[in-house]
């Protein structure tokens, strides 16, 4: 047996424990990440897991099996199962195994065990109402434009595809990145970003325009797509989270590229501009006006030649978006986000039908560049009144969770932290909006929520930039996209029960270097002994995964 002071123990099903006492804990916690999940953190211990797509996204990023394997063997406590081994072995082959290529204004899918496909494939259920012609070389050929179903289904049955078919032009756009932004600033990709950009488009032949590039809030994630835009030079159609987010991205354009204004149009619930470069909202393309009618502007796909189509939050993107998609696999395709943890467990749908995971770096190493701020994370537990802990113990399951997330002995925690934090910049978030209204009022802060017209949200959030309001009380619609670069602390009173995304989001607000160099502050103000509590434990995960550590009060 190997000594003891080794920091993981690996188990035979993909399991891996780290020790978080370890002197490397850290380091060790950051190479895991890249090819394993963090699916739990009880106590002195965070749990991985390997799975078949984590293994196949780390693959794509230049892991390799002997590295995976050599990594975990040097720092297992009690060696390698064969069955780790064995699963290790198998992500990777699987992921070499079949390839997609383009031959005669047909598709070709190819395994590389010649009579494979018929063997394994040929009787499946999953795949029998696609057309498909064995061809002499034991290949397939298939129609073009089932080349989304056949990457989506074959994945769901543990076969990723190596998609080599290649993609049209798209209607040319002559768009460059300008030196000196129009706001008079030196314009100067940081070299992580040019890396990013750089590893969606110089892929093998054929996947250089298909892929998400992981990055955190206030890294630049918008830059890395307008320097994959100026190299690509072809009309563009950009999909994102909110209208808050379409305005920041034609801002961004107009002041980092030399597009005009009148190339650039905004799609959403007040605009419906196509123009070479379209900006639209989710929500917009999944408009309909019944439950069982179609959706009304989804024809924006086609509604240009466009050449790329850049999915910004793409951890956000609605099950409608992914069948659309499903049709333009001809189209180059990116994919931006800070994590690509999904609630709803249609990361495969990413990795299939946007591309996977091209480039990503950990929070904590651009933190310790000083690309992103420092942040410390607390987390305040406070107790329920006994005439609301009566109601609690009565309650349902999800009545429980609304009632320890209203706590109103949240409150006084609230104003004790403001005071704390007089002189900055503070934005108390929260999931309930009567909970939110009576904070508002409570501490005289403006409140924001998806019902407030888009140009009062703006003026408030320019209120909030330039001092005159120094405190925001603001519902989810401020989890994404917006830019207040000054908020240096952030309390959050309530949230949507366990999501990890929606943590990493709100953390993200506070991302923004700040230009006094003091660390920013993260509060997650939670009723202790409670299912919030219990669901806290797991909204944290993400973060501790990228090497944040929560200090626990109460």
């Amino acid at each position: 047996m190997r000594e003891s002071t080794e920091a993981l123990i690996v188990q035979a099903d993909g399991t891996v424990l780290l020790d978080t006492a370890h002197p490397q804990a850290d380091e060790l916690a950051e190479r895991l990440s890249r090819f394993a999940d963090l699916v739990k953190s009880p106590g002195p211990l965070q749990v991985y897991r390997m799975t078949p797509l984590s293994l196949w996204n780390a693959a794509e990023t230049g892991e390799t099996e002997d590295g995976v394997l050599d990594f975990l063997d040097a720092y297992s406590r009690y060696g390698l199962h064969a069955n780790t081994e064995r699963l290790v072995a198998e992500a990777f082959r699987r992921h070499g195994l079949l390839k997609l290529s383009e031959i005669g204004g047909k598709l070709r899918l190819e395994a590389s065990e010649r009579g494979w496909l018929e063997r394994t494939l040929a009787g499946r259920a999953e795949l029998a109402d696609l057309p498909r012609e064995e061809r002499p070389d034991g290949s397939w050929s298939l129609r073009r434009e089932d080349r989304g179903v056949w990457k989506q289904r074959l994945l769901r049955l543990g076969y990723p595809v190596r998609d080599l078919a290649g993609y049209h032009r798209g209607r040319e756009l002559p768009v460059s990145l300008r030196h000196t932004s129009r706001s008079g600033r030196p314009l100067t990709l940081r070299d992580y970003q040019l890396q990013a950009a750089d590893a969606f488009l110089s892929g093998e032949r054929g996947t250089d325009g298909s892929g998400v590039v992981v990055l955190p809030c206030g890294a630049g994630k918008t830059i890395v797509g307008l320097a994959v835009m100026a190299k690509l030079r072809c009309e563009t159609l950009i999909l994102t989270a909110s209208a808050t987010s379409v305005r920041q991205w034609k801002r961004e354009l107009l002041d980092k590229t030399d597009l005009q204004e009148d190339d650039i149009g905004e799609y959403d619930g007040d605009r419906k501009e196509v123009r070479p470069v379209t900006i639209a909202t989710y929500q917009i393309l999944t408009h309909r006006r019944s439950k069982t009618g179609g959706f009304s502007h989804m024809s924006l796909f086609s509604g240009r030649d466009w050449g790329l189509i850049v999915y910004d939050e793409v951890h956000l993107l609605p099950a409608p978006v992914f069948r659309a998609t499903a049709d333009i696999q001809a189209t180059r395709r990116l994919g931006l986000t800070a994590t690509l943890v999904r609630e709803d467990g249609c990361e495969e749908d990413v990795y299939s039908l946007i591309g996977p995971k091209r480039f990503e770096l950990p929070w904590r190493r651009l933190e310790a560049e000083g690309w992103i701020a420092e942040v410390q994370c607390r987390e305040l537990r406070v107790p329920m009144p006994e005439p609301e802990r009566q109601r609690y113990l009565g309650a349902g399951l999800r009545e429980q969770f609304r009632l320890a997330s209203v706590n109103p002995a949240k409150q006084p925690v609230v104003d004790r932290l403001l005071e704390r934090h007089r002189r900055d910049r503070v934005l108390v978030i929260g999931q309930y909006l009567d909970q939110l209204r009576e904070l508002s009022d409570r501490l005289k802060a403006p409140f924001i929520s998806g019902s407030m017209p888009q140009e009062e949200r703006e003026k408030l959030y320019e209120a909030f930039r330039d001092g005159r309001e120094p405190v925001l009380v603001v519902s989810k619609v401020a989890n994404f996209a917006v830019d207040l670069p000054d908020a240096n602390a952030l309390i959050q009173v309530s949230g949507s029960y366990g999501s990890r995304q929606e943590e990493a989001q709100r953390l993200g607000r506070l991302l923004r270097p700040k230009p006094d160099g003091r660390p920013a502050s993260f509060y997650s103000v939670v009723t202790r002994d409670t299912r919030e509590q219990e669901f806290s434990a797991n909204r944290r995960l993400f973060l501790l995964e990228q090497g944040y550590r929560y200090e626990v009060e109460g």
